[in-house]
């Protein structure tokens, strides 16, 4: 299969994963733990920096559009400008980081664990940037209640995907 061709079906496919990871949440506010990072995380590792990026524009694009894919099945611009969109544009950057250090290092545990981490690192940069614009919330507050929440499960989520993307990624490679 041409390579481009296999690339970009990868990336339709990974935004669907987040389509469906993002409706698996704890609903807390202001903004609800979802498995969609894991999604994001998997999406930098295996497709790379650009494809990786790729697949998270295609999701946030599909829900701007008004499709039901943002987390409690909710889509539209709405929810890109309210309090969790930051997170949501984030995702772009995150995948991109995950997959340029993954390609910068290689594909092995002991690279993916950190690479996972940056990605956490700045999805939550961009997010909590977001809220305190929008809300007018200081640092420590945004932090409370828009990253304090979500590390535990990032931990968790950080160590499942390396493990996942570690053990299974020459299956995709053979596609």
């Amino acid at each position: 299969m041409n390579e481009t061709i296999k690339k970009d079906v990868l990336a339709a496919l990974f935004a669907a994963m987040m389509a469906i990871f993002t409706q698996l949440i704890i609903p807390i506010q202001p903004v609800p733990i979802t498995m969609g990072t894991l999604a994001v995380m998997m999406a930098g590792a295996v497709l790379g920096s650009h494809y990786g990026a790729l697949s998270m524009v295609i999701y946030v694009l599909l829900g701007a559009a008004g499709m039901p894919v943002f987390s409690m099945a909710q889509g539209g611009v709405g929810i890109l400008i309210g309090p969790g969109g930051g997170f949501i544009l984030g995702y772009i950057a995150m995948a991109f980081v995950v997959g340029l250090i993954t390609e910068r290092w290689g594909g092995s545990y002991r690279v993916l664990v950190p690479a996972m981490a940056a990605g956490c690192i700045v999805v939550y940069a961009c997010g909590l940037a977001w809220f305190m614009a929008l809300t007018g919330t200081g640092l420590w507050s945004a932090a409370l209640l828009c990253m304090v929440p979500f590390l535990p499960g990032d931990a968790v989520k950080i160590l499942l995907g390396s493990f996942l993307v570690h053990r299974y990624r020459r299956y995709v490679d053979r596609l």
